[in-house]
Order: structure tokens, then sequence, then C-alpha cells
């Protein structure tokens, strides 16, 4: 992007379109009106990086080949909102004008971008679509549609543009989107439709130029699996269908695009299987282009040919393996041609030249029908949800006039579509700008134009056009050729003035055309069309045998592109045919293309002969024209400054020619036609009040259209130099508002000096008031400072004085309450003392006979109290297991032995109590007493099971849908444990992750994610339980001699040992009445295969094992824990 400093919008110097000093913004304004003065403004715009001019309401752009600044957020928030004409001319002025005219009145906009290749189409259809995205409200659900929408077109720039000699991202399909808002003008869906994708491109290109985008990207990806797959190398040249005479390379840029599409492919609604197999599909067309074919002699003398033994194993196996093709039926169909009818099948042998041909045409019919299906699938991702009422905004972009040194089929069609686009815009012109002028009340003069009516009707005339004498050359029986066809056109055209050939008189005896070579003098200039190829490409034709072949394949796509493969479709084509000769055009199936407007239904497929791609594309075309009719238009015309694509080069011969074509200068005039400039009276009188007088200046009172009438009139203007219409200020002559300009500009020279005058008063006048202010506040904190310091001394010393005066009281006070206390105490001891020696001289007799037994009796009982209240303080839990006890005096040691054992007792007794009301809690302490007689003392590991409770179940298959299924099939009623185990394998000692189920009848082994069932063994069958006597989670299941002949003994590891083996216990105990034998020791013998083996537990060192270690040899099972 260029650091200059640059005078465009959004650089801050000028806020108005009149205001802009680089040439004319609206070369309606030009004062002298020709071609070379406007190429001259075109060109001096351009060189100050001004690329955008208008020509009314039309904005004309030249691509600059380089980043400009003139695209930003910031950049379109300044234009959100504001008049076509207030700013400087810009794209973001055209899209923000039709989309507020479609919000607000509600009226469907249509934005037509044309130009011819390279000239900046695709961008200005990216740039208007971001616009939309940005000014649009915000929401999750809004801005989910916006990003769809905008990422749509990275999907189809990869698969629908290409590198040409003009354009480094050419359009190779033309586009119309339609841009659905609701009623608050927030997005909500979109509709794409496309027109003729140049599916001739797949199979070969003009020198220098490159194939589709997609294939380099694929190739250029990082991802080596997804290359591997696609048995693909990342080098282009290794492709016939991507070499050329100076083939491109993979670049840097191909791998960031390649990212960018697989991110746009995911946000649009492409899922991961889908990406894939379209890829497949890209990668089938590259391999299809390397398959070679040679010359053979048939037996009966015919040539025929075959697969070069070279491509048999490579290219076409790859093919046939990405498309899931049969070898053989897909080889036959390269190879010969099938003419069936209703009593016969005939096979031709086909040439080699005729069987590349086939291979092309398999190729090309792929990837059109590929694209088309990528289309369809963006449509339903960003398709309105619901019904509600809709706006449109609708985007053309479509492919530019095109003349190259040789001419065909294509550049034809799409020459053609550029004719009509060029009469609806002259035509909505016309009567847009007549429309003002009848609104506003001014007569209409009549302004001459070249109307190219007639070039369409030379074209598209239903008896003698072009394309209606093609069609019936390839709809005749027999073989029409192209020269055939030609001879045709110089019958019926020959003496239109727009048509020539070498037939023309005025061309007798010249060689400047080719004897297959006609011309068609376009808008844009003379056209020389080379007629070879012209039938073919418009019966657009596939052999019946490819279709089957493709419909038979196993791609997931193939049977939605091919559907005309179905034998019900083919069986109806031969019904129809069967009367034909057998190598007309019937023979084959032209109508195999996937088309939304066409669908093919195999179930019931249609006898009528199928439409050529000429019709299709006429009809399409035509559609088009009633749609862009309907809807208020907005014109984007691109201009390419020159044909080497290098930046800020401007080419005026060039540029001349595309002014011409594109009538622009036809434009001008019809815009100016009587008066060349108009503007809303309020918005004039806001522009030029300055120069009415006090009248008009600062502000007008009454309506604008008088403020307007008495400014012109003290102004001077002549009357004849303007018009009054209904809403509108009309001026004839650009030199008229260009001398306004000059008035104004000098009166804005005055007005700057009155406003400096006022402005720099106004700095003076609040100078004066800062000081005055600043003056004020220091005289304030001066004086509040003086007042606090004399309030502060006079509060400090009033406290000073009250503190001393509360001290002295508050002590007067605690002396007084002191004296009280003492005096109260003494009171009292002389009181005690007296009451004392009063008791002592009346009892002193009696105390000292009964003194001592009474005292003694008082100790023992306080003695025992204290006893009994310390013991009723720490009494422990009422659990029975608890066994603490609280200390006492050895003199209360019996006591305390019976009030300890009335004190369990009484804890036994609440704790058997629980029993009875809680059965499962008496089952849970049932299982701990078996486990405890089994295992403790025996098993290292049982103390931790010990506070552990038993769940039973562990990976909850009683609400397992695929369990209970399986359950009731094999009549099993209760789970008694379940959990994950890993199951050891009898022959390498190697784990496997399995479900281990135990019922009341059976154990199962099934698979840990499935649940499908590879074991179940009765519990009747189970002979005994082994586990080892260290702290591992390994145990054995033995079973019968009956039993173990099918597989052996089973050995699992869980970390619950104690709870299976208890469970089991109890469950054979359940059924079969017998008590289960459990073995504990780290050495016993298992049955594993028909053979026993020695299973010996040992630990593996000083420190235990992160996992144990499983190990067999020969008839040993070590197991290190």
């Amino acid at each position: 992007m260029s650091d200059e400093k640059e005078s465009g919008p959004g650089s801050g110097q000028y806020s108005h379109l009149l205001d802009e000093i680089v040439g004319v913004g609206d070369a309606v304004l030009l004062s002298t009106l020709t071609e070379d003065a406007f190429v001259a403004n075109l060109k001096k715009r351009y060189e100050a990086k001004e690329i955008y001019t208008y020509i009314g309401n039309v904005v004309v752009s030249v691509n600059p080949y380089k980043k400009l600044k003139l695209y930003s957020p910031e950049l379109m928030n300044e234009y959100r909102s504001r008049n076509l004409f207030e700013l400087p001319p810009h794209i973001y002025a055209v899209a923000d004008d039709a989309y507020r005219s479609m919000r607000d009145h509600n009226r469907d906009q249509c934005i037509i971008i044309s130009g011819e290749s390279g000239a900046g189409k695709t961008e200005a259809s990216k740039i208007i679509m971001q616009y939309v995205a940005v000014v649009s409200e915000k929401g999750k659900d809004v801005d989910q549609v916006k990003k769809q929408l905008l990422q749509s077109n990275p999907v189809l720039e990869a698969f629908g543009n290409a590198k040409t000699n003009r354009n480094d991202n050419s359009s190779r399909f033309g586009k119309y989107m339609d841009l659905e808002f609701d009623f608050q003008g927030n997005p909500v869906g979109g509709v794409i439709t496309n027109y003729l994708l140049e599916k001739s491109r797949v199979v070969r290109q003009a020198k220098g130029e490159r194939n589709f985008h997609i294939f380099y990207l694929l190739l250029s990806c990082d991802n080596e699996k997804l290359l591997n797959d696609l048995n693909l190398v990342p080098e282009p040249t290794s492709y016939n269908f991507l070499k050329n005479d100076s083939p491109p390379s993979v670049n840097d840029d191909d791998k960031k695009e390649f990212q960018l599409t697989l991110n746009a492919m995911n946000v649009v609604g492409f899922s991961d299987d889908d990406v894939c197999v379209v890829f497949q599909l890209i990668a089938s067309i590259l391999h299809l282009g390397n398959v070679a074919f040679e010359s053979v002699s048939r037996p009966n003398g015919i040539e025929g040919c075959k697969l070069a033994k070279s491509t048999t194993t490579n290219s076409f196996s790859d093919a046939c393996a990405l498309l899931r093709a049969d070898k053989n039926r897909l080889q036959k169909s390269f190879t010969l041609k099938k003419v069936e009818t209703r009593w016969e099948t005939v096979e031709k042998s086909l040439t080699k030249a005729e069987a590349a041909y086939v291979r092309d045409a398999l190729c090309k019919a792929i990837y059109d029908r590929l694209f088309n299906w990528l289309v369809q699938r963006i449509n339903s991702s960003i398709k309105i949800k619901g019904k509600t009422k809709k706006k449109i905004i609708g985007v053309l972009d479509i492919y530019g006039f095109e003349v190259f040194d040789t001419n065909s089929f294509e550049q034809f069609i799409i020459n053609y579509c550029n004719e009509k686009l060029q009469q609806v815009f002259i035509e909505l012109t016309l009567r847009c700008e007549q429309d003002e002028y009848v609104r506003e009340g001014i007569e209409w003069e009549h302004v001459d134009y070249f109307d190219n009516s007639v070039i369409c009707d030379l074209v598209d005339n239903p008896k003698t056009g072009v394309l209606t004498l093609l069609d019936d050359d390839c709809l005749r029986p027999g073989n029409p050729t192209d020269l055939a066809f030609l001879r045709k056109l110089n019958q019926k055209c020959i003496s239109h003035a727009h048509y020539e050939s070498r037939a023309s008189r005025n061309l007798l005896g010249q060689h400047s055309l080719g004897q297959d070579c006609f011309r068609l003098l376009h808008y844009a200039g003379k056209v020389t069309y080379s007629v070879n190829g012209f039938l073919d490409k418009n019966k657009d034709f596939l052999y019946r045998d490819l279709s089957q072949a493709m419909y038979s394949c196993d791609h997931p796509l193939l049977k939605t592109l091919f559907p005309e493969g179905t034998k019900k479709h083919i069986n109806y084509i031969i019904q129809a045919n069967d009367d034909d000769d057998d190598d007309a055009p019937t023979a084959f199936e032209p109508s195999n293309r996937i088309d939304p407007a066409l669908p093919c239904d195999p179930e019931h497929p249609s006898l009528k002969r199928p439409p050529t791609a000429g019709f299709q594309f006429k009809a399409s075309v035509g559609e088009l024209m009633k749609n862009l009719m309907a809807k208020n238009p907005n014109y984007i015309r691109c201009i390419k400054p020159n044909e080497r694509k290098q930046a800020l080069v401007f080419d005026e011969s060039l540029i001349l020619h595309q002014v011409r074509y594109l009538g622009l200068m036809e434009n001008v005039k019809v815009r100016r036609a009587g008066f060349a400039y108009r503007h809303q009276y309020d918005q004039m009188l806001m522009r030029y009040k300055m120069l009415g007088g006090p009248k008009t200046w600062p502000k007008w009172v009454g309506h604008p259209k008088e403020g307007v009438r008495h400014l012109l009139k003290t102004l001077g203007v002549k009357k004849g130099e303007y018009a009054f219409g209904r809403t509108k200020i009309f001026i004839r002559n650009p030199a008229t508002l260009f001398d306004l300009e000059d008035r104004r500009r000098a009166k804005m020279h005055d007005l700057a000096t009155l406003i400096q005058k006022v402005f720099k008063g106004w700095l003076q006048w609040r100078q004066y008031q800062e000081m005055r202010y600043a003056a004020t506040v220091i005289a304030s904190v001066w004086k509040g400072y003086q007042d606090r310091t004399r309030y502060n001394s006079l509060r400090n010393a009033s406290i000073v004085m009250q503190s001393v005066w509360r001290g002295w009281l508050a002590r007067r006070e605690y002396r007084a309450i002191i004296f009280e206390i003492r005096a109260s105490w003494a009171v009292g001891i002389i009181a005690k003392f007296y009451y004392g020696w009063k008791v002592r001289k009346e009892y002193r007799k009696k105390f000292r006979a009964i003194a001592g037994p009474k005292v003694i009796r008082y100790l023992r009982k306080y003695i025992r109290y204290r006893f009994l209240t310390r013991l009723a303080d720490n009494l422990p839990s009422k659990a029975p297991f608890d066994r603490k006890w609280p200390p006492c005096n050895p003199y209360f040691q019996e006591a305390s032995s019976s009030l300890r054992e009335i004190h369990h007792r009484w804890r036994c007794k609440l704790y058997r109590e629980r029993f009875k009301t809680n059965p499962a809690l008496k089952l849970v302490y049932v299982e701990k007493l078996q486990a405890s007689q089994t295992f403790n003392g025996k098993k290292a590991s049982y103390a931790e099971s010990v506070s552990q409770p038993f769940r039973g179940d562990y990976v909850g298959l009683k609400n397992d849908r695929a369990w209970n299924e399986l359950a009731a099939s094999l009549n099993e009623t209760r789970v008694v444990w379940a959990d994950l185990v890993m199951k050891v394998n009898r022959t390498n000692g190697k784990t496997v992750q399995r479900i281990l189920v135990i019922t009341t009848q059976s154990f199962f082994v099934l698979d840990a994610r499935s649940l499908r069932l590879f074991y179940r063994v009765s519990l009747a069958h189970l002979a005994r339980v082994s586990v080892s006597q260290l702290a591992d989670d390994f145990f054995v299941f033995h079973v019968t001699k009956e039993e173990a002949a099918k597989k052996g003994d089973y050995i699992f590891q869980n970390h619950h040992v104690v709870e299976i083996v208890t469970k089991t216990r109890r469950a054979v105990l359940a059924l079969s009445k017998r008590n289960l034998a459990v073995q504990i020791a780290n050495k016993f013998e298992a049955n594993l295969g028909n053979s026993p083996v020695l299973v010996q537990f040992s630990p593996g060192g000083s420190e235990p094992l992160p996992a144990p270690v499983c190990k067999r040899r020969g008839q040993q099972l070590d197991i290190l824990v």
C-alpha cells in the first residue's frame, strides 16, 4: 500500500464532491464534453490515485492494480447514510445509496458491475458485500448470515476463477447474487445464480494462462496425508491439464489461499466428508488428464484404440480408485461407443483422437457439474430460513466483453450477454433520466444514442438468429459440420449490416477473414469468431456409456451429478431414438448437465429433445434481464487501464476504446440533456447561502426553494441558465456551477477571516475568564485557609479545656466508686467474722462430736458426683467399633468397667436395630463380613478394601439400552457386578480392555465400546477363584473341565478384587447352593488353552512397578507386581 499523501476520501481535506481539486469528480460537469476531455479527466484523477469518477449516479472505476488507502471501516462509517453527491466519488457511496433505498423506501435494488476482463469487477463485488455487511445491524444470527455470504466468495473464486493473460483472478463464470434482507435491513440469506462456466479451460488453456485455481491450491497444501490419499504429487507439471508453454508453479499465495478456501467451505456449511469427496473428483480429473491412448487395428480392419501401457497402471488406476469405478467398464467407455436401440446393441470402435475427445468431455462434464453442485450447496446454506417478507439487493458480476486472437463459442456467448446488458443499461439510463425530468416537471430533450437492439436481434432472433440457426444444425439428423453451419449463416445473415464473412460483397477477394470465420460488429467493436467447435460446444454431449459408468460408480457424488445414467432413463432415451439414424445427435445425451432451472429426474425422464447450451444460456440471460428490469439499477463501470497489469499505468488508447464501447459518452450526454447539474433545494441553499446577503446568511427563514430563488436573483444568474423543479434546482451549463463555486471560494476567504476574528476574540475572552476564575479561586482558597486556621485554634483550645474539666469530674466519680466498693467489702468481712464467731460459740460442743463423719460423707458424695458428671461429658461415640473410654480414679475402677460394658451393649443394640429398618445395609455388612472371613490376613490388599463400599455396577449397565436388550434376549435378570477389566490373553500375556458383567446366573465378557458379547459362562460352570497373596489386582476364574475345553480359564485385572470374589461367591451360593472355593496363593495352576499353565506372582523389586507385567514363557505365566 502506498505511503504517499493522498487527497481522496478519508484524508480529511474535503467533505463535498465540488470541494475536490483533482479534475472533475462528476463527468457531467465537464466544461468541454469530448472523448479527449473525458479521458484526460480520468487520467488526471487516476494519476492522483482517485480511481472513482461519477457520471451522475453511475460510478466509473479504473483498476489501479495496487492497494490504495481507499477502503477501511472508518471510511465506511464516513459514507454511511450520506447523500450520493455529498462526498467524493466512491463505490461505498453507490453501495450505501442502494442499501438505504432498499431499506427505507422498500425498493429492490440491483448493482450491475460491467467491464472487460481485468477491470476489477470481482473486487468491486466483494467491496460492495463487505460494505453492506458492515453497515447493517449486529447480532449473533445476523453475523452468521453475513459471514456465510462473505465466505461464499472465496469458495466460488477457488473453483470458478483462473489466472489469464489479462487478469490474475479472472472470473470464468457469470454470477448474479441476490442479497436478501428483512424489514429492518438485516441480511437474512441469499441466492446465487451462475452462468456458463468456461469448462473448456479444464482440458486446455491459452499460452501463459493457468487452469482453475483449485487445482493449484490442492497441489500446494501442506497436508501430505491428503495428497497421498489422492495419489497426487505437489508439482503441476506432472499433470497434462496443468502443463503449458510457460508452466506456472505453486507459490506461497496458493498455500494461503488453500487454507482460506477450506475455512470458507467450513463456514458456508461443507462438512469434512463433503470437502473430501470434492477433492477426490478434482484429483480424478488430474489423473484422467494423464490417461493416454494408442492406436490399434481391430480384426475387422477398423482402426481402434486402447489405453497406453504407461497410464493403465498409474493414472487410470488412480482415477478409478478415486471415482470408485469399475476399471473394465470405464476403459470400455473410453475406447468403444455403444449404440442401443429397442432391438439391438451395436459397439463401434473409437479412434485415438476420438477417445481423447471423450476423455476431455468427461473431465469437463465432471468439473462443470461439480461446480453447479457447489453453487446449489452454497444456496442451500445461505438461503433464507422460513417464510418472511424480504427485500433484495442484487449484485451482478459477469464476464466482460472478450476479444482474443481466436474467438470461439464461449466468447460468442459472453459477448452476446454483454450486448444484452448494454441494451438494459441504455434503456434503464434513459428511463431513469426521463423519469426524473417528468417527476420534477422539466421538459425532456431527446438525445441520439446507439441502440444495439439490432445486434441482439441478429443473435437471438427466434427465426433467423445465430443461436436459432446453431440449434437447428445441432438437432437435425445426419452429420452436420461447423462449415455447414457457417454456410447457413451466410445464407440467412449475409445482408445484415452487422454481419460479415468471406461471402460478404465488401470482402470478396479479401483474406482478412478465414474460411471458417464470421465477424459481428458489436457495440464494442468488431469481433471475428471461428466456427470450429461451435456445434460440439453447443451440443455439450456426453456418450451414454460414460453417463452409465459414472452413475455406476460408488463415489457419493457421482449418482447426484449423473442422474441420467440410470437404466430407466437410458431405456426412455432408446425408445425415443429408435427411429433415428445411429449417428444422429440423439444417439448421445446432450442434456447431461446439472442445471437448477432444468432438473433431470431419473425416475421420470422427459422424452423431449434436450436443450442446447446456447438455448439454455439465452433463456438464462432472458430471465436475468427480466430480473434486472424489475429492480432499481445502480451501475459500476469498470475500466482496465493497461494490458500489462502494471500499477498506475494509463493507456489512453485502450481507455478510449473502453469508453466508446461502454457507451460512457452517451451516458454523459443523456445526463447533460438540457441540464448538467441538479441538487436538492435545501442542500443547494446550505452550500451557497453565504452569497445571498443578510437574508440567506447565516440562516434563511422560509421555504428553501424561495431561498434558492433569492440567491440566484441576487447573484444575477440569467433565468435561462436554470430551472426550478418540484424538489430540485436544475442548472443548464457547468460554467454557471463553476462560477458559483468560484464566488463561493472567494467568499469563503471573507468568512474565514470573520471566523478567525470571532475565534481569536473568543480565545481572548476565554483567557480572561480563566484568569478571572483563577484569581477568584486563589482568593477563596487563601481566605478559607485563614478561617480554617483560626477555627482550628479555637477548636483545639476548647477541646483541651473540656478534656481537663471532664477528666477532673471522672476522677472524682472514680474515687467515690472505689470508696463505696471498699466500704461494702469491709462490711462483708466484718459480718462474716461476726456470724462465724457467733455460730462457733453456740455450737462448739456439738460440732466437735459429729464433724468428722459428716465431712467424710460429703466428700464421698462429691467425688461420686464428679466421677459421673465427667463420665457423662466424655462418653465415646455410638459406633460399636469405638474402643475409647475416659480414664477414672482407681477407687471407681469396678464401676467404670461395669458402666463401660453396659454402654457398649447399648451401642450394639442401637446398631442392630438399624438392620431391621434397612435390609440393604445388612447385606453390605454381610458381604463385608464374608470378605473378612475370606481375605483377612491372607491378601495384602484386603485392608484397603475395608473402607471402600461395594457398589456392584460401576459402569451403569442398568440404564444402558444395549445391555438391557442383550439381557432380555438371554433371559438375564439382575446385574451383581459390572466394571471395566483388563483381560489377560492366554497365549502371550498381553492385556485388552473389556467389560466383565456378573449376573445371578452367568458372567459375561463384553466389548468396552459396543457391548458386543465375547463370552458367556454360567456360574454353575465356575469351579473356583484364585488370587495371589500380594497387593495386586489379578484374579482367575477357573471353569469346569467341560467349559475349559472351549477356551480355558479366565484371567482378569481389576482393583475391586475383594468385592468381585465376595459377590461371585454369594451369586454361586444362591444359584447352585454350593460354596465357591477361593485359592489364595502366589503360585497355582490354570488351564489356558487345553493345557495347564503355572501362574506365578512375584514382586517386581524393592519398589512397586508402575504397572503389572505379564509374560508367558511356555507353560508358565509370570506376573510381576
